[in-house]
């Protein structure tokens, strides 16, 4: 290889010409370089077929930045070639071949020791770093290179949870991806109608809240003057977004999806606007998860839409409860729970009638049970390391929002009745309070929450005669 990388020339005395003003023609100089590479890695190797190991360790030893791009375009097209079980093989080799460097850990250590310095402890650093960092990071250098590194780590995902030393391949792309997808990088644009079909299909593949069923459907959601879209893009992932979230502008804070999906609906203008409501986020890449992207998402489209709409002061979510339906469940087979008695053990039976919620009678029962025992569920029930055990509450939560209203029968959905047992919330994004409740949440687990979810847990403790504890001290009080 060392042979080969003095035969590379720079970039401008081998490639034509290219104007750099957009990423297309960035992702054209690539594909260039790419192919001029790999016209010099065919030539060198005389026609010695290499295994994807040996690719692998000439990537990392090359110097040459055409031979560079063409080695990490052949690892790719190799890999989206293998099946599932040489995949497999390939991230086992990413895990034993290409971890930290024993010997050069050892090197560097003891240089560390015998002259502790900025120099020697930087050495160290890099030693301490596993050799498929390197290798990760010049793979992003083939053309498309971040999107099909954001394919592989959806493969990493799924083999982890079959193997868990594979856990440290996925901890080294999150770490990368986590720069590389880092906050400055992103750009937000608005999803409209006349937005490149190619993206608006992506729109209705990766909607993952309430399932836009035809083309009509996504222009009932795009098209109205009451409603819009804003989307996170990457700019070496130019046609695919990142994370969307769906507005909606009302008069009024919403009670249940129906209201605002509704065919024929009355459509509000924008000078009537006075409420914003965040309707529906979607992430849309499985290979970035537990990169956030959300918390950045809803700040900066509530500041986008104070400019633009004056009219607007109140920005709010219309949210699903994912866990509520499986901790009821968990409660309820419970011998002896804190939140359901004898009583409401019997009312929660109805749950066995799939058609209870058009029942007016035992559809008001479980109201009486569910409806203060939500307020039990967003306010007590925590995970190990103290947090609300509901996903979507730990999300806006975290991001400095208000729980602001629970609302009964707001989602009769297949999904929204599995899932939530019909519930959705309103979370409040209070511009003056987000930082301050987000702070609050982080460092010492307060809960941001309106007077009247807190009035129904009061409630509902003086009702349970076994439950002598005040309210959760850890909730934030107006």
């Amino acid at each position: 290889m060392k042979a080969l990388s003095k035969r590379v020339l720079r970039f401008s005395d081998r490639i034509p010409e290219l104007r750099i003003g957009s990423t297309s023609s960035f992702g054209e100089l690539l594909q260039t370089i790419a192919d001029r590479g790999r016209e010099l890695v065919a030539s060198a190797r005389s026609g010695v077929d290499r295994s994807m190991a040996d690719l692998c360790e000439d990537l990392l030893s090359s110097r040459g930045e055409a031979s560079g791009v063409g080695l990490a375009a052949e690892v790719l097209e190799r890999y989206r070639s293998l099946d599932k079980s040489t995949r497999l093989h390939f991230l086992s080799m990413l895990l034993t071949q290409f971890d930290i460097d024993r010997t050069a850990l050892d090197c560097a250590f003891a240089a560390y020791q015998q002259n502790p310095s900025g120099r020697t402890a930087a050495a160290l650093h890099r030693a301490l770093e596993p050799r498929r960092h390197e290798l990760i990071r010049r793979l992003n250098m083939a053309p498309g290179g971040t999107l099909e590194l954001v394919r592989m780590r959806e493969f990493v995902l799924e083999a982890a949870r079959l193997d868990a030393e594979l856990a440290a391949v996925d901890a080294d792309f999150q770490a990368l991806f986590t720069t590389w997808f880092n906050r400055g990088f992103l750009a937000l644009r608005r999803i409209d109608w006349s937005t490149p079909a190619n993206i608006l299909e992506k729109i209705i593949r990766y909607e993952a809240v309430h399932v836009i069923s035809s083309w009509q459907d996504l222009r009932s959601r795009l098209m109205p003057a009451d409603r819009l879209c804003f989307a996170f893009f990457h700019p070496q992932m130019d046609d695919e977004p990142l994370i969307f979230v769906e507005v909606a502008l009302t008069r009024e804070t919403p009670a249940n999806i129906a209201f605002l999906l509704a065919d024929g609906r009355e459509v509000v203008s924008r000078e009537q606007a006075t409420t914003a409501v965040f309707y529906s986020i979607s992430n849309c890449q499985e290979g970035l998860r537990g990169i956030s992207f959300g918390n950045f998402l809803i700040k900066q489209v509530v500041q986008e839409l104070k400019k633009e709409i004056p009219s607007l002061v109140t920005f709010l979510t219309l949210s699903p409860v994912p866990g509520f339906a499986k901790w009821v469940d968990s409660e309820r087979r419970k011998p002896f729970s804190v939140v359901f008695g004898a009583e409401e053990k019997a009312v929660l039976n109805s749950l066995g009638d799939d058609a209870w919620p058009a029942k007016a009678a035992k559809s008001e029962g479980l109201r009486k049970v569910l409806a203060p025992a939500a307020a039990e569920y967003f306010l007590r029930a925590k995970t190990e390391d103290g947090k609300p055990v509901d996903p979507v509450a730990r999300f806006h939560l975290g991001n400095g929002a208000r729980l602001e209203r629970i609302n009964w029968l707001a989602d009769v959905s297949n999904r929204g009745l599995a899932q939530g047992l019909g519930l959705m919330v309103n979370y409040l994004y209070d511009p003056e309070d987000i930082e301050k409740n987000h702070e609050d949440f982080v460092n010492k687990g307060a809960v941001a929450t309106a007077s009247g979810v807190r009035r129904s847990l009061r409630a509902r403790r003086r009702n349970i005669r076994d439950v002598v504890e005040a309210v959760e001290p850890g909730i934030k009080r107006d």
